[in-house]
Formats: C-alpha cells, structure tokens, sequence
C-alpha cells in the first residue's frame, strides 16, 4: 500500500506550477483514497505536504476558496478507519509548516484550517454525534497539535486562530438555538475538552487567556442553558418587583 502511494506521481504533480496538472493530481488523488483503508502515517504526512504546497501554489482568492473546500471535502471521500489519521496528518502538517507561511499567503490558509475544523465536525457528527471514542480521539489530535499548550514548537497564531474559529464552525454544524445539544451536552464537553485542556495547561498565559475567551462564548453559555450575572439580576429585580400598590 504504501508503495502505490510512493509510486503514484499525483503526490509531486500536486506542487506543479501547473494548475491543469494540479488538478488533475487531487482528481487522481480523491479516486486513490477512496480505495484506500489504511495508509501509514509517514505516507499521509508526504501527502499532506504535497497537498500543502499545492495550495501554496495557487494564486487568486477564489480559485484558492474553491481549492481548499475541496480540500476539506477529502475526509468525506474516506473509509471510516483512515478518517482520523488523515486528519492527524492535516494538524501536524499545518503545525509544522506554518512558520514557513509568508503574509501573502496567510489568509488561504486560514481559510483552509477554517475548513478543515469544520469538515471535522461534520465528520464527527455524521452519525448524531455517536461515535464518543472519535470526538475523544480527535480532540487528542487537535490538542496535542494545534491547541497543544505545551509544546512549544507550536506558533501561537495557528493557536489564536483555532480558537477564533471554534466556535464559530460548531454552530455552522450545529445550528442556533438553546435546545440544539439537549441531551448532548456530554457531547458537547467532549469536543470543547481540548480547549479546555488548552485553558488548563497552556504554558503561557496569553494563551490560556485565549482558551478562556473561548470558553466564555455567549452561545456556549445558551447552549448550555447558563445565564449571564447581568441576566440573573434582571430576572431577580423582575421577581421582586411587586407593582405600585393602592
């Protein structure tokens, strides 16, 4: 298995200058995956560079829009076992290259890890948010890459980032509303845990600030069914308040 990936030219074609054959080597690429159940992970991780720089290569916004939401759409076109370890690879890849990233090209990948947390949660909640060992794993791989707060080599950009997006991406998944994780909130402990790892353990404190900004968003809260102090003491004058008597 591995040796038809190594032996596969899609993985250098991904960084060709050339957009036709770029794009002819992630169509090669989508149609080798799905064949695939197991790949090692030194493969995925040669993959995913050549996916790396195949972004890198592509110029203008919206033909580098277009290309990372295809990107994002590659965990769909996966058998269940090699979902995870593919994201893995996504994380440390983005971990690894990300001080390599010059301004001019930073917005797309931001974008991309945009994308990717939110085909992440997707993935995880294909099934209704069942599969508790996945989330719990996947939180592991976020939070000992992305979201590690101990691990120094991490950039706290790619850190910072995460967290801004967070949120915002479950609730694309998810939906709005209070009752949206009734009878979840299990559920939703898990997927917020490596944040809360991250408030926990952070090193700096700069980046457990952050993590705890996370944590405050007022949609967590009503998702939850917490109140803020301020709502509390309103609903506490209005109790209180007996009207004008004669």
């Amino acid at each position: 298995m591995a040796a038809d990936l190594q032996s596969s030219p899609f993985i250098k074609h991904l960084a060709s200058s050339d957009k036709k054959t770029r794009d002819q080597a992630l169509t090669s690429l989508r149609t080798f995956l799905r064949g695939r159940s197991e790949i090692s992970e030194l493969d995925l991780l040669k993959l995913w560079k050549g996916l790396f720089y195949c972004l890198w290569m592509q110029d203008k916004p919206l033909h580098q829009q277009r290309l990372s939401q295809s990107l994002a759409s590659l965990p769909s076109a996966l058998q269940s076992p090699l979902i995870l370890p593919f994201l893995r690879a996504f994380w440390i890849t983005i971990a690894r290259e990300w001080s390599q990233i010059e301004a001019l090209r930073l917005d797309k990948y931001l974008y991309l890890i945009r994308q990717y947390v939110h085909a992440s949660f997707q993935t995880l909640a294909k099934d209704g948010w069942k599969d508790t060992l996945a989330i719990e794993e996947y939180g592991r791989i976020v939070g000992d890459t992305a979201l590690s707060g101990t691990d120094m080599k991490v950039p706290n950009g790619l850190r910072f980032h995460v967290l801004d997006v967070w949120v915002d991406e479950l609730e694309r998944v998810v939906g709005e509303g209070e009752g949206v994780w009734e009878g979840k909130l299990d559920i939703l402990n898990l997927v917020m845990e490596p944040v809360e790892r991250l408030a926990r353990e952070g090193k700096l404190k700069v980046v457990r600030q952050a993590a705890k900004e996370c944590l405050e968003d007022e949609r967590l809260k009503a998702w939850r069914g917490e109140k803020d102090e301020d709502e509390e003491m309103e609903d506490g004058e209005e109790e209180e308040w007996g009207g004008i008597e004669d």
